[in-house]
Parts: structure tokens; sequence; C-alpha cells
């Protein structure tokens, strides 16, 4: 089974005050802890898709992940989502299914993407849930990635076509967190430990 990794990087973190692929706990930047999960989670190959201070969080990527440039990424998410969608369906013909995961979700470690790529086939469309309530990663099999694509728009990007092609939920919270991690409010209680038991510190 062929799963790709797609770390969704370009938004340029205005209510953080920095792009949030920079944020670094623990001498490692969330951009790379991103990469260490998915990879640490089974996934070998890994694009990041970058926008804004597209140089700087470029040079931060790490060597091992490939990086897309969205030059739209200041529409929202959906023009990162199309970009990576488009490049994964041009350079991995044979790929069955991609994994994706947001920048500011520290809190997602290597077991919830392993729970996710366990369910995956080229018709899987599954996102992961914390207490029932829907969050990331999305594991979206390659028979959704056109539509996906077609339907990104926006800051909400798939979620309108994984609501109406009927997205089912795995149960995740036991194994980490799924809450975006915004502003320096959020990010500074993040660092006091007030996470969720079990999520994934790197």
């Amino acid at each position: 089974m062929a799963i790709l990794g797609l770390v969704l990087a370009a938004g340029a973190g205005t209510r953080m005050g920095q792009p949030k692929a920079l944020v670094a706990d623990h001498g490692e930047t969330w951009l790379a802890r991103s990469v260490a999960a998915l990879r640490a989670g089974g996934i070998e190959t890994v694009y990041v898709v970058v926008g804004a201070s597209a140089d700087e969080v470029r040079a931060a990527a790490p060597a091992e992940c490939r990086v897309i440039e969205a030059t739209s990424w200041a529409e929202g998410m959906g023009a990162s989502l199309r970009s990576g969608i488009a490049t994964l369906s041009r350079e991995h013909p044979t790929a069955e299914a991609m994994l994706i995961m947001l920048v500011d979700t520290p809190g997602v470690g290597p077991d919830v993407v392993r729970r996710l790529a366990a369910s995956a086939n080229a018709t899987t469309l599954i996102r992961a849930s914390y207490d029932g309530q829907p969050g990331h990663p999305v594991l979206i099999g390659r028979a959704h990635w056109a539509s996906a694509r077609a339907g990104a728009q926006g800051d909400e990007g798939a979620r309108g076509y994984l609501e109406s092609a009927g997205v089912s939920l795995i149960e995740c919270g036991d194994l980490g967190s799924g809450d975006d991690v915004d502003t320096p409010w959020a990010l500074e209680h993040w660092r006091q430990g007030e996470a969720p038991s079990g999520t994934y510190l790197g």
C-alpha cells in the first residue's frame, strides 16, 4: 500500500505572529515534528506545502521531505491543498492514498498516523476524531483526490467535500490531541503542559 504524507504549512500564522511551521519546542520546529510523526507512523514519502515566508520555511524543512510551493497560499488552506494534490497526483501515479496533516496540530503523533494508515485503500475517506469531534489528520484514497481538489476552497480546505462524501471518523482521543494551536495564548498553555494526556511531544 503506497501512502503519501502531505503537511500543509503555507500559512502566515497571523494570529500566532509568525508562520506556525517555524514555531519550535524542545529545539524542534513544528514542521520537523509533523514530518517526523508521519515518517515514524510508517509513511516514508512526505511532502510539505509552503507559502508564506517560503524561503525560510523551505530552509527549515527536513532534508528527507519534498517541498511544494503554493503561490496562491494567501487564498487559504484550499489553495495549499489543491497544490499538494496536483503534485502528488502527477508525481505518484500509482499511490493509493494520502494522509494530510496540518502543521499546527502538535498533538498528532505517530500512533495517530498509524491508526489511520491501517485503514488505507484507494477508496478510503477517513479523518481522526477526538472525543467524537472531527479533527486531523485526514486520509484520502486516490478515488477521492480529484473531487477533493476541485472542492478545496478558502480556509475550509476539503471540509465541504469530506462532509458531502460521507467521511468516516476514527477515534484517536486515546492517542493524542487534534487541537489547532493558533495563538500565543494557546501556545503558552500548550507549553505549560495543558494539552491532553498522551499528546505527542517529540
